[in-house]
């Protein structure tokens, strides 16, 4: 796993989507596919911070297992 340290300068501000609305405070997760199987991901309110690299079946693991329940401890 990689990282940009100024998301919307390093990997610009065309093509990120949010997967989801996370409600009146605005702040959630935005994907953006780079091409060979790599995606970032970073945070919606931020999008000159950090985001993420990694592959995209990182992020299908991820969003398995949350549906299988084994992130429920993140918000419990």
């Amino acid at each position: 796993m990689n990282h940009a340290v100024n998301a919307a300068r390093e990997l610009g501000t065309q093509g990120w989507s949010r997967p989801w609305n996370a409600g009146e405070d605005g702040g959630c997760v935005e994907i953006k596919q780079l091409g060979d199987g790599v995606v970032a991901v970073r945070q919606s309110t931020d999008p000159d911070g950090p985001a993420l690299i990694c592959a995209s079946s990182v992020v299908a693991e991820f969003v398995d297992g949350a549906k299988e329940g084994r992130a429920d401890f993140l918000i419990a």
